[in-house]
């Protein structure tokens, strides 16, 4: 997928430019029903269904044209949800101030830690848990995502 994915990802980001919206991935897998490329869309407030459809035709259209995949796939456009794997640097940046949960390793030991994300810099993460800071190196990070926390209260 590497060679079609850098194809897909210009024209995905062209389509995202015009629609206003943003690519935040893109994913590629074999399954018993063939190949499975799925574009993942965000923007500021949420991408609505709407949204997808429009950017999933377009785009569809598009790899019809220029042929880039000669055999058979299907395509899927999605948000990638409130609780969102964390794999880019811009990913992270665009996850401050919201509840991350983090797996990493230190010295072969494997650690998680649930948090505040509150800052993202060239080599590292800082994560507040409770008003105790962790700051934990992108090479130590074994998988990230943001956690969605209901605030529920008993007075209702």
């Amino acid at each position: 997928m590497e060679y079609y994915r850098v194809q897909i990802e210009g024209i995905a980001k062209r389509i995202c430019s015009e629609q206003h919206l943003a690519l935040y991935d893109i994913d590629e897998k074999m399954t018993g029903k063939g190949r499975v490329v799925t574009v993942y869309l965000t923007k500021i407030g949420g991408v609505t269904l709407d949204e997808c459809a429009s950017f999933s035709r377009a785009l569809a259209t598009e790899l019809e044209v220029l042929d880039i995949i000669p055999d058979r796939y299907y395509l899927e456009v999605s948000s990638p949800g409130i609780e969102r794997p964390l794999k880019l640097k811009s990913h992270y940046v665009s996850a401050i101030n919201e509840k991350v949960a983090v797996q990493y390793t230190v010295d072969q030991t494997k650690k998680s830690i649930m948090g505040d994300l509150i800052e993202v810099d060239q080599d590292e993460i800082a994560v507040d848990d409770r008003g105790e800071i962790h700051r934990i190196p992108f090479k130590q990070i074994n998988r990230a995502k943001t956690v969605f926390v209901a605030n529920w209260s008993k007075e209702r």
